[in-house]
């Protein structure tokens, strides 16, 4: 997720010059340059959640000084962009998601289990690294994931990490054979968001099942720009939908042929595009 300061609109008749946005980028809890780091087992997620996040982004605009802003968030980051700005929508002058998820039981049950059939071997190794009478190999496979990130053996915690991004990397390829983004090849930070990943969809992301569809109407006042790629197999597009439906100040925008990455040509060109056209818009 990320952050937009609109610009001042220059007054009639002034020079035309180039127009300073500021944006502001965030590393979440335990990700990224945030330390302590999820890649060590010995780092408590405890205190890492949904709220306890969202209360973060509004202490550093405080700390910034920012009276409102956009709101940018892709895949996982829309869901965040959305808890915000549902808990803070006075201080959300506009939002652009791309990759649309809110974190719903059935969404986290597509991606875990309800793509299964269309990438079968692909599902047969996901589960085959579950040890045979396992509970996952047939009921939870989210907790027996989060049980092996987090085992004391360090070779068992980088496997379960590859074996899931390989998971996950089966319906981005299909959508683009070079799609699979260059940090997957790194095993510290793998292993840092799968063990995330996996510590939020146990919890259900701390958020009552619907949540955010539910509460969209606390939108209304923050025009939205929603970008969804048809072959996001990922995030399938009804919830895009549904949350265009639920939210009458965005706009969907369905992009043919891309899925669920923001390196998708046609998908940046659309963020830029999106963004560009809240360069001047009034703080609330």
């Amino acid at each position: 997720m990320a952050a937009l300061v609109p610009a001042v609109r220059p007054r009639r008749g002034a020079i035309s010059i180039p127009t300073p946005i500021r944006i502001i980028l965030f590393d979440q809890r335990n990700c990224g340059r945030s330390l302590p780091s999820a890649a060590d087992p010995e780092t408590d997620l405890s205190l890492n959640t949904t709220w306890h996040l969202v209360a973060d982004i509004e202490r550093l605009r405080a700390h910034l000084g920012i009276d409102s802003w956009l709101l940018f968030g892709n895949s996982w980051g829309s869901t965040l962009a959305l808890a915000y700005a549902e808990t803070h929508p006075e201080r959300v002058a506009a939002i652009v998601l791309s990759g649309v998820t809110t974190t719903r039981r059935s969404e986290i049950d597509w991606l875990c289990r309800g793509m299964a059939p269309l990438f079968p071997e692909e599902w047969h190794r996901f589960r085959q690294v579950i040890p045979a009478g396992s509970q996952g190999r047939d009921e939870d496979i989210v907790a027996a994931y989060h049980r092996l990130l987090n085992d004391p053996d360090p070779e068992t915690r980088f496997k379960a990490a590859r074996d899931w991004h390989d998971w996950e990397a089966a319906s981005i390829l299909l959508a683009d054979p070079q799609g699979r983004p260059r940090r997957w090849a790194d095993p510290a930070y793998m292993l840092t968001r799968a063990r995330i990943i996996t510590h939020y969809f146990s919890n259900g992301a701390w958020l009552e099942d619907g949540q955010l569809l539910k509460n969209a109407a606390r939108l209304i006042g923050s025009p939205g720009i929603l970008l969804q790629g048809r072959l996001d197999i990922e995030a399938p597009l009804v919830t895009a939908w549904e949350l265009a439906r639920a939210w009458p100040q965005s706009e969907l925008s369905i992009l043919a042929h891309a899925a669920h990455s923001t390196a998708n040509p046609d998908m940046s060109a659309a963020i830029v595009t999106a963004t560009d056209r809240f360069r001047y818009f009034p703080q609330k």
